[in-house]
């Protein structure tokens, strides 16, 4: 297999499109596109395919593209091993805005503190993230999944309750726990059309015969509670999420609650840095539950709200 169909495909995987790609590496569009098809018909498989006007890649394009890429890594890691210079691996974690604000600092400092690597953070949605670990983009990413996708091994970090984030003035904010009934009548602010969030609680709402009237959108958490504390409506939020000073939670017994899972892609051969970020981020993930739990529990009464 030449290395240098491999680049060229690597390039176009990144982009998803032959003019970009044929730019960063130095090539015209069609020799790029050239290659690309040179190296489908050597591995005698379909690279990438049409869907509408975007270009995608092919499950096993995606396989292609994550060994393009691992291949690549290593041999910029042999070539400063011969100029006798000590390798810097880089370790990619993708993970949603939530994930770094309210799950990950902590593991990901000390990872920081403690590494030589490079750690590039991708701000990814759970399919996003799940697409990125598939071509090799990332070699670690945390999402909230119900069910892992297949050709993707996951690891159980937080399993966290769903609440409802509400003024603390609210008449609602009066009651220990609020059911979904509770919430007919009540403007809700919740995320765009599309994302797994909205569909988990329209379909929960509409168990009881409730529809989503008119919400108020706002894309993550932080701007879901900013709106929250402006008074404008209540929200259904993680459990993991902090809350300002004037916002309050209540559960929602009836939504469960979801898990953060660790994933990586199957068979992939993870760094030992990529295996120290996990590691690292698991045992402060352990060391805050833990710390969580010897809190006094009056002093958990009072942080009640945040």
């Amino acid at each position: 297999m030449d290395p240098a169909l491999l680049a060229s495909f690597a390039a176009f995987g990144e982009t998803m499109n032959f003019t970009r790609a044929a730019k960063k590496v130095g090539l015209s569009q069609p020799a790029l596109f050239e290659r690309i098809q040179k190296l489908g018909a050597q591995l005698e498989v379909t690279l990438y395919e049409r869907r509408g006007r975007e270009l995608v890649l092919t499950a096993d394009g995606e396989r292609v593209l994550a060994f393009a890429r691992d291949l690549q890594g290593r041999l910029r890691s042999f070539t400063e091993e011969l100029a006798n210079r000590t390798p810097r691996e880089t370790v990619t974690l993708a993970a949603g805005e939530g994930s770094y604000l309210y799950l990950l600092g902590p593991g990901i400092s000390t990872f920081v503190r403690s590494s030589r690597a490079r750690l590039d953070l991708l701000t990814f949605g759970a399919k996003r993230t799940v697409e990125a670990l598939r071509c090799g983009e990332a070699d670690l990413g945390v999402a909230v999944l119900d069910l892992v996708p297949r050709g993707i091994d996951a690891d159980d970090l937080v399993r966290t309750p769903l609440c409802l984030a509400l003024p603390e003035s609210h008449p609602l904010a009066k009651k220990r726990t609020v059911t979904l009934r509770d919430l007919r009548g009540e403007r809700l602010v919740l995320t765009p059309e599309g994302q797994t969030h909205r569909d988990l609680v329209a379909r929960a709402l509409a168990r009881f015969g409730e529809g989503v009237d008119s919400p108020i959108e706002a894309d993550g958490w932080p701007l879901m509670i900013s709106f929250v504390a402006m008074g404008v409506g209540v929200a259904i939020v993680n459990g993991i999420c902090a809350l300002p000073k004037g916002v309050v939670r209540r559960p929602l017994a009836e939504l469960g609650t979801v898990t953060y899972r660790l994933l990586r892609r199957h068979g992939a051969r993870l760094s030992d840095d990529a295996c120290s970020l996990a590691d690292t981020l698991k045992a402060s993930l352990v060391a805050g539950a833990a710390a969580n739990v010897r809190k006094p529990l009056r002093a958990r009464r009072a942080s009640g709200s945040s």
